[in-house]
């Protein structure tokens, strides 16, 4: 910058050594005129954020389900709690005996739970105790899937009270979801591209991908309750597994 000096001189000057009016000495004043070019390119630029875009990407896949599961439950009712457990373990060795008959291996049998409780009536306000409940409940896969009704029908005959559910799925599941992942990550790529043609850019570089994917592709229960006294054969029709997936993917754009 430029740096101007300025000397204010008395009105006169007397005898060497004296000062007629007293010389006055001003010190340098600054003025600061301009600041050149040179100056201001020395400073520091803010330097603009990354251009930034996000998007986000969806994708089903659909599979024949090759797996089928059986969810049954025996119930007995006595008087007395041993007697409750006994029937009831009695009724599932009938059930179990009926799984060997179709084929089902005991290594494809689940127990889910065992209950046994008292059951109560309210007469008048108060607290009547009745018969003990015993219930246990299995679990049966069924790797043939065209077999789960047939095999629905030979448990209510070997003694099963009652089907909570028939359920399908698939036995390479994670498979499933890793390819609606990527196709889900495929379909937010491209996205992400048309986004930035229509902006005058392009993608420059991947920063994020982030799997939100929900459970879009749960085994589905077949709904109701197939009681004891059925004697029609169960039609069963499993569709199809719907696998879903979903992400959001953040790109840098140059």
């Amino acid at each position: 910058m430029r740096v101007t000096k300025f000397r204010l001189k008395p009105p006169s000057e007397g005898p060497a050594g004296q000062n007629g009016g007293s010389s006055l000495l001003v010190p340098a004043l600054v003025v600061l005129f301009a600041i050149s070019p040179a100056v201001r390119a020395q400073e520091p630029a803010t330097a603009p954020g990354v251009p930034t875009i996000v998007t986000s990407g969806e994708a089903v896949v659909r599979r024949v389900p090759d797996v089928a599961y059986v969810t049954l439950a025996v119930e007995s009712r006595a008087r007395n709690p041993r007697d409750a457990q006994r029937e009831n373990a009695d009724a599932m060795s009938g059930v179990q005996r009926q799984l060997a008959s179709a084929g089902i291996p005991k290594d494809a049998q689940r127990t889910l739970g065992v209950w046994l409780q008292q059951e109560f009536d309210n007469a008048n306000g108060r607290r009547v105790a009745r018969d003990f409940l015993a219930r246990n409940t299995l679990e049966v896969r069924i790797d043939d899937v065209a077999r789960a009704g047939e095999i629905a029908d030979a448990v209510v005959q070997g003694g099963a009270t009652s089907l909570d559910g028939i359920r399908f799925d698939l036995k390479d599941r994670a498979g499933a979801e890793r390819d609606a992942l990527r196709l889900a990550v495929a379909d937010a790529r491209a996205r992400a591209d048309a986004a930035a043609a229509g902006a005058g850019r392009s993608v420059d570089r991947i920063l994020k991908i982030q799997d939100s994917s929900s459970d879009g592709g749960a085994p589905r229960p077949i709904l109701g309750v197939m009681r004891a006294e059925a004697q029609v054969a169960t039609a069963v029709e499993p569709g199809l597994i719907e696998i879903s997936a979903h992400v959001v993917l953040t790109a840098s754009m140059r």
